[in-house]
């Protein structure tokens, strides 16, 4: 019964580490969206804090940090380049449209 709460107390300051660096990590994304960037410039920004921000969550609180199996990292990486190669593919569809047409409306 005390080897739990031992375990517990161990993992503590990881756990309260990890939540003063996700609240930073909110405080830099409202920052971030304060800051005069252009509009994809400020797209990126806050993808690579929230990407960061999703990292810390995935590797402490869903325990990936100490696993050890290749084939769940090889599908984590797929994932990740199938995730970012659908964030990619509107910007190559608006390369196609007619030169009249205003990105960002409706008309």
């Amino acid at each position: 019964m005390t080897d739990g709460h031992t375990n517990l107390h161990k993992h503590t300051g990881l756990y309260l580490g990890i939540f003063a660096l996700l609240v930073v990590g909110t405080i830099a994304t409202v920052g971030a969206s304060r800051v005069d960037l252009s509009h994809g410039l400020s797209v990126v920004v806050a993808l690579l804090i929230a990407g960061v921000k999703a990292s810390l969550v995935a590797a402490v609180f869903m325990h990936l940090k100490w696993e050890k199996a290749p084939a769940l990292w090889l599908t984590l990486v797929l994932c990740g380049i199938f995730f970012a190669a659908l964030l990619l593919l509107p910007m190559l569809a608006v390369q196609d449209l007619p030169p009249q047409v205003k990105i960002g409306t409706w008309g």
